[in-house]
């Protein structure tokens, strides 16, 4: 029987190989797996080597004071994979990580085909890693299709399949009745998926929504959260007896509620390009400790945040970073926007073009499942 490891970093990537994974099972149920993941490949009955909550360090000084720890869990990964010996190794995003893994495991045993998903964004920084990655990465995937000409350069066997993210699918029939109030209307917030990020910006979103109420009564706020985060958001919101406040998790309630928002205040990252794929107007926030922030400036050659606004090299969703990512910066913003209808119809005009641009012809998921397929038959 063909076997896959699958590796991921974060929520995120667990999200993203388990459609990828599931599309596969489709094609063959033959396939033995072993992961690090999280509830994502779980559901999809994949037994993970440890709980990936343990690995989701955030940011540069967090990473710093838990080298020992990381390494720790980058040996153990790497041990379990080759005592796995599967026919290939797929690592999805999280670089830092998952690329690591990677390397060693091709050192010990270089007939482990390595098929990484989510090219580092060596066009934000590090072009010089492109060479590295070709020392162990058989084939790498890639969301978008602009970043080709960086992994064609150094002659890396790479293939645009698309952002599974933007594909449509069909979602469960949610009955949304119990979960907000039809009185008022939505506001989804996404206050990210590592705790780091969510303790830094829950106490900012937390007074925003505050200074909304105090001006306002038809909004109740849905907070977006991942099964391992969910309990720390609901703590902080009943701590400050906000009771239009709402934490979901669950995927498909998640999606139906961010189809009838009206805005969305999101934590810089993937979540946006949902946002956007929604028809839903959005601003984007984030904010790091100083040492960080300082780090962050010295290696980013890229003047935004979002991929939205890098790629059209202008500001179509504004970002709230660092200084500005604060309770009342993020007050006006989202007021201006709810005062201003024709603001919000350009930014979901824009968006849309944006993503029309950039999806894949045809489905990702379909097209990275069948270079996995084809991996275990060459």
């Amino acid at each position: 029987m063909k076997k896959i490891f699958i590796v991921t970093g974060e929520p995120s990537g667990d999200k993203l190989a388990s459609k990828v994974i599931s599309n596969l099972k489709k094609k063959n149920s033959e396939i033995e797996y072993l992961c690090l993941g999280g509830p994502h490949l779980k559901s999809l009955g994949i037994k993970s080597i440890f709980d990936l909550s343990v690995i989701t360090y955030f940011a540069f000084t967090n990473v710093l004071f838990n080298l020992f720890k990381i390494n720790k869990k980058i040996n153990y990964t790497v041990n379990q994979v080759v005592k796995f010996n599967p026919d290939i190794l797929f690592t999805v995003d999280s670089p830092d990580f998952t690329l690591r893994v990677a390397e060693r495991v091709k050192k010990i045993n270089p007939n482990i085909k390595t098929i990484h998903y989510v090219a580092p964004q060596v066009w934000i920084w590090r072009e010089g890693r492109v060479k590295k990655i070709k020392k162990f990465i058989d084939h790498i995937l890639l969301l978008f299709n602009f970043e080709k000409k960086y992994f064609d350069k150094e002659n890396i066997l790479n293939t645009f399949v698309g952002h599974p993210l933007l594909e449509s699918s069909t979602k469960s029939k949610v009955e949304l009745s119990n979960v907000f109030y039809k009185d008022k209307k939505i506001i989804s917030i996404f206050p990210g998926s590592r705790n780091s990020e969510v303790n830094i910006l829950m106490p900012i979103l937390i007074n925003f929504i505050k200074l909304m109420n105090k001006k306002f009564s038809k909004y109740v706020f849905i907070f977006h959260a991942t099964e391992v985060n969910k309990n720390i958001i609901i703590g902080k919101l009943k701590n400050n007896n906000l009771d239009n406040a709402e934490v979901v998790s669950d995927e498909n309630i998640k999606s139906e509620l961010l189809s009838k928002s009206i805005f969305a205040v999101a934590k810089s990252g993937t979540i946006s390009l949902e946002i956007c794929n929604a028809g839903v107007a959005s601003i984007i926030i984030y904010k790091m400790n100083s040492i960080n922030f300082f780090i962050t400036k010295l290696l980013v050659n890229i003047k935004f945040a979002n991929i939205i606004n890098i790629i059209n090299n202008k500001e179509i969703i504004p970002e709230l970073l660092q200084n500005e990512c604060n309770p009342e910066e993020i007050f006006r913003s989202v007021v201006y926007f709810l005062k201003n209808s024709n603001l919000i119809n350009q930014q979901i005009i824009d968006c849309k073009k944006t993503l029309e641009e950039i999806k894949s012809k045809t489905s990702s998921t379909d097209k990275a499942s069948s270079i996995l397929a084809q991996n275990l038959v060459s």
